[in-house]
């Protein structure tokens, strides 16, 4: 899985980055940088809850 993010959605609210440090930081203008690595299966919750959590959906998981 992997997850990415839509910049024409995202507003850089940042909740992502406060549920999901360990796979994503904010730039110096709040929007996310995103690992672009597969996540690890023990990561897949907090990727779902970073995901759903999202306030513009800008978020988005895949399946690889």
């Amino acid at each position: 899985m992997k997850i990415r993010c839509n910049p024409i959605k995202c507003e850089a609210h940042g909740m992502c980055a406060e549920l999901f440090p360990e796979w994503i930081r904010l730039d110096d203008w709040g929007y996310p940088i995103i690992k672009d690595e597969s996540i690890p299966r023990s990561l897949e919750v907090h990727a779902r809850r970073a995901a759903n959590a999202c306030p513009t959906l800008a978020l988005e998981l895949e399946d690889e």
